[in-house]
């Protein structure tokens, strides 16, 4: 990784320098011994995992799989909450979405080639879930494969801090396995949040969508964030009847350029779902035999939901560990607290990252800090560069997000350049009739360096990559507005805007 600075740092994993090893003492009689125990079988956990495997050590990686609670999905399963429950099922369904509104009247697409849709084109809900789990089976299947391939001992089950011996052996009880090691790693992952009100147990959360085997008619969708932003968008797209309830004045309120923002919410009045703003809930009741109504704060009823879909946000999943008895500290929120190096505050072998600490619950954010845990243990200067991290949102248009914005320069004190470029005069967009959004660049005044990039357009999530690696290396606005891009391409508008930034756009 860059250092931030515009030069790249040396490299850090030439495997032959150093490897991982301890003092592999005799454990205790029935107990296994480890270097690493790694808790947790997410994308965090499997890429510190996979890495420290790759240094010498011996690693054992403690996955506790799914189970059901009253109906409730606990757990996502080797792979975490990004492959079973997350980031690609979504994406499956969201391109599904796609699809069915590409050939419906209202969006024009499929008719603007010359195809003749019929009327009443059916979508097979049951048809779609039984490929899609099919395929994230699969998926999640071959994450045990590879660490096994990688020598990784896997355990299934819950795993819970048993006693400490002196400051260097922990033990870890899963089940009736013992396992020592003189390093543990808490990458544990993180769970819905749950709507504390009157009836919350009527909800399903972003987890329970996936266990939905009929499409719903009619959809309430609480949240504001992404999660709920995106599901609301893929229900809507489907045929769903959807209601998209949030507290504030617009959705996704922190974290995101006001500007993109405000775009991403006229699309949505436009082609989305129906928008509920400044709207509380305050109890869930059962309406007839199988449909819900959501009472607001404000005293109004919206009634006749097949499902209530809640969508707050999420919480780590932190609690039966056993981190409170061995006194180390977490946060209000259950968040283990960890310094510059992921270490805990009274134990410095063990390390918590990903989704159970401080920062955005992003599957690549946590493979980033579990690769810096890796090498940190290695004797390598583990790092991970926080201020380019991008955030992709899988609306239509889609959002991708990267660096600072503008209220964060504003209130840094940072004079800034702006410079933005529309869809609507690229030449790929125009083609392929997918005109909807901006790209947009932040550049520092004095020096031209990129300072962030927020784009809301057809392929934003793969478009905002050549920001953050232009970001990562200390690159200009003028950088990338001298570097040729091919003709024609979406990611034009991306140089477009940086020209915008420096000098002048050419085709705007």
């Amino acid at each position: 990784l860059g250092s931030g600075s515009g030069a790249p740092q040396t490299h850090r994993h030439k495997r032959k320098t150093r490897k991982i090893h301890s003092k592999r003492a005799r454990g205790r009689m029935g107990s296994k011994v480890y270097d690493v125990v790694v808790i947790g079988g997410g994308s965090g956990g499997s890429a510190f995992c996979k890495r420290a495997a790759g240094y010498g050590a011996k690693v054992a990686i403690v996955d506790r799989g799914v189970r059901y609670v009253n109906g409730v999905r606990e757990g996502a399963g080797a792979g975490g909450t990004c492959v079973n429950v997350g980031c690609v099922p979504k994406k499956l369904m969201f391109n599904a979405a796609a699809v069915r509104e590409g050939l419906s009247k209202e969006s024009g697409v499929a008719a603007g080639y010359g195809y003749e849709v019929p009327e009443g084109v059916k979508f097979d809900w049951a048809g779609l879930k039984g490929r899609r789990d099919a395929y994230v089976a699969k998926l999640s299947d071959g994450y045990v494969s590879g660490w096994k391939k990688a020598g990784v001992d896997v355990y299934g089950g819950f795993a819970r801090f048993g006693a400490v011996q002196g400051e260097k052996t922990k033990v870890i009880e899963v089940g009736e396995e013992v396992l020592e090691a003189s390093r543990v790693v808490v990458a544990v992952g993180g769970k819905p949040s749950e709507l504390d009100v009157p009836g919350s147990e009527l909800a399903i959360s972003s987890d329970g969508f996936f266990d939905l085997e009929e499409q719903p008619r009619k959809v309430a969708v609480v949240g504001a964030g992404y999660i709920a932003v995106e599901m609301a968008g893929i229900l809507h797209a489907l045929g769903t009847e959807t209601h998209l309830f949030f507290r504030g004045d617009t959705v996704l309120r922190r974290g995101f350029d006001p500007f993109v923002v405000d775009q991403l919410m006229k699309a949505m009045e436009r082609h989305g779902p129906v928008l509920h703003s400044n709207s509380t809930p305050a109890a869930i009741r059962r309406d007839g035999e199988r449909l819900k109504s959501l009472e607001l704060a404000d005293g109004s009823t919206h009634s006749g939901f097949d499902v209530v879909l809640v969508a707050t946000g999420r919480r780590p999943f932190t609690e039966g560990l056993g981190l409170p008895e061995l006194g180390i500290e977490t946060d209000k929120q259950g968040r283990v607290v960890v310094n510059e190096h992921f270490q805990t505050n009274k134990y410095p072998n063990i390390y918590a990252f990903g989704d159970c600490i401080d920062g955005p619950m992003l599957a690549h954010k946590a493979e980033e800090e579990g690769i810096a845990v890796a090498e940190h243990i290695a004797g390598f200067a583990g790092h991970v560069n926080y201020d380019v991290i991008p955030g992709v949102i899988y609306t239509h248009p889609e959002v991708a997000t990267a660096g600072k914005s503008e209220e964060q320069l504003k209130d840094e004190g940072v004079n800034y350049k702006v410079g933005t470029f529309p869809f609507t005069a690229n030449s790929r967009a125009r083609c392929v009739g997918d005109t909807e959004g901006i790209v947009k660049i932040l550049t520092d005044k004095e020096t031209d360096r990129m300072l962030g990039v927020h784009i809301i357009g057809p392929n934003a999530g793969e478009m905002i990559m050549e920001g953050v690696i232009g970001m990562e290396y200390g690159a200009s606005s003028e950088d990338i507005a001298r570097t040729c891009h091919a003709h024609p391409t979406l990611s034009e508008a991306f140089k477009e805007a940086c020209m915008a930034a420096c000098m002048n756009p050419i085709h705007f």
